[in-house]
Parts: structure tokens; C-alpha cells; sequence
């Protein structure tokens, strides 16, 4: 087995930016998920869930510096890693509440132009993360600005699987994960419990709940009106409190991931 492919979302629900190799730091792949957008008026955090045009919304990650943000019919912006001397502003992320540096005027403008509503730009500093859920992780493991896990895993014969039940090649970017592991066998993550890729290793400690997201295309936006490939993964991947595909990982230490970077299973 071998790591196939690297992922990052600089901007939450933003699009990927593929890699091939990234340094990993305490809060998972560096600069994964460190930016979010919020509501200008209630802090709330803004995803495809309720905006699917955000699929459209391309960052890509300037190390500690900036972001660079683009959109169709818009010209690229430079937004700089907010300053000390930037004001912080209360957000809020599922049942997590916090104050994040704001990135500034322009990039809320900027934002609030593309997705036709109200909102603002922040930031997540690294010494700033947010503690993963103790149901899961131990005292002190954090997360940037993810659903609630660092990592998210899924296997290339698993998602070849799937596409087959749909009778449609599915694009893996639709499910966000930042490691696409090849070699295993359709669904074989989902008994494992701690792994190795290259010198990192990570334990295996939730599977991924879907919602609507994976239904649309990161190609244009758009929701897939057969609800696919969810409709179908309904039927066979439904538990108790979800319907599943994919892992949540948290590493055990830093490190650097590369693409081809063999895949051990050591639990």
C-alpha cells in the first residue's frame, strides 16, 4: 500500500490544493483548514453546505505569510496572515466558540462580492488550535478549522467501489480528504487502528460521517440533483448515527508526508 495522493484546504470548504509532499504540524497538515469564513453578522462558520458556490473559491496556502484567494470573474487576492495588531472577532464552529484574528476589510469584501452575502475572513494561528473532541483524543491534541479530526483518509478501491454502484466516476475532491491511500482492498480502513506512512504514524479513530457536501461536484458547484453518490452510499454504508466512508486519523508527532510514501498497518 502506498499514500496516492495529498490534499489541502487552506480555506474551509474552499477548494483542494493538491501537494506532493507536505510538512505536518500539531494541527494536522500545515495549512490545512487555517482559514475560514464566517457571517459578518453572527460569527457563524460558512461552508458548501449551505453556500455550494464555495466549492469555487480557490486559496492557496503562502506558508505563514498569506493566502491567495480566487474565484471565477474575480481577480486574485492576497490576504496576509493577520498581524497582532489585527482585531479578533468571536466565531463559532459546530459547538466550539472562539476569537480568531479577522483578516481585514478587503478580503471580507472580496468574499461577501463572490457569495452574495455578508461575511468575513479569519484566520487560525497554529499556537491558536482547537482541541479534537476527548471522546477521541487525548488532552491537548487540536485540530485547525476541520469538521473535528486533522486527518481524513479514504481508500482508492473503496472510492473505485463506490463510483462502480453509481455508474459515475466520482472525483475524490468531493469528499475532502487530505490522504488517498492505494493497495487495500474496497473498505479495509475501516477495520484499521493505528498506521504507519513513511516515519508518521497515526491512529485510525472515527469514521467519517457524510452530509450533503459530497453531492456536489468541485467542479462547478452544483448540487447533483439525484443526491448522488450519498443517495447510494445510503444504501449500503448507513450505522448507527450516520452514513459512513472515510477515516479521521490524528498523527502521533509532526513529520512530512510524500506521495508514494509506503502505508503500513500496524493495528
Amino acid at each position: 500500500m502506498h499514500l496516492c495522493a495529498l490534499y489541502r484546504f487552506p480555506l474551509k470548504s474552499g477548494s483542494a490544493e493538491w501537494l506532493d509532499e507536505g510538512r505536518c504540524d500539531e494541527l494536522g497538515l500545515g495549512g490545512d483548514r487555517r482559514w475560514m469564513v464566517v457571517d459578518a453578522a453572527t460569527g457563524k462558520f460558512l461552508t458548501q453546505r449551505v453556500l455550494p458556490r464555495m466549492a469555487l473559491l480557490d486559496a492557496r496556502w503562502q506558508a505563514d505569510e498569506a493566502v491567495l484567494l480566487d474565484a471565477p470573474g474575480m481577480e486574485t487576492l492576497r490576504v496576509a496572515v493577520p498581524g497582532s495588531d489585527n482585531p479578533s472577532r468571536g466565531v463559532s464552529i459546530w459547538r466550539q466558540s472562539l476569537q480568531a484574528p479577522d483578516a481585514g476589510d478587503a478580503a471580507a469584501a472580496w468574499l461577501t462580492r463572490v457569495l452574495e452575502r455578508p461575511c468575513r475572513l479569519v484566520h487560525l494561528p497554529t499556537a491558536q488550535g482547537i482541541q479534537i473532541d476527548q471522546d477521541y483524543a487525548r488532552p491537548g491534541e487540536r485540530t485547525g478549522f476541520t469538521d473535528g479530526f486533522p486527518f481524513l483518509l479514504i481508500g482508492q478501491r473503496s472510492l473505485d467501489d463506490l463510483s462502480a454502484r453509481v455508474g459515475q466516476l466520482l472525483d475524490v475532491r468531493r469528499f475532502r480528504p487530505n490522504l488517498l491511500i492505494a493497495g487495500a482492498a474496497p473498505y479495509a480502513e475501516d477495520g484499521w487502528r493505528r498506521i504507519r506512512i513513511g516515519e508518521m504514524e497515526f491512529r485510525v479513530v472515527k469514521p467519517c460521517s457524510r452530509c450533503i457536501i459530497p453531492t456536489i461536484d468541485p467542479l462547478d458547484g452544483k448540487l447533483n440533483p439525484s443526491r448522488e453518490p450519498l443517495a447510494t452510499l445510503m444504501k449500503y454504508r448507513k450505522g448507527d448515527g450516520g452514513v459512513f466512508f472515510g477515516q479521521n486519523l490524528i498523527a502521533e508527532g509532526a513529520g512530512v508526508l510524500k506521495v508514494g510514501m509506503s502505508v503500513e498497518v500496524l493495528e
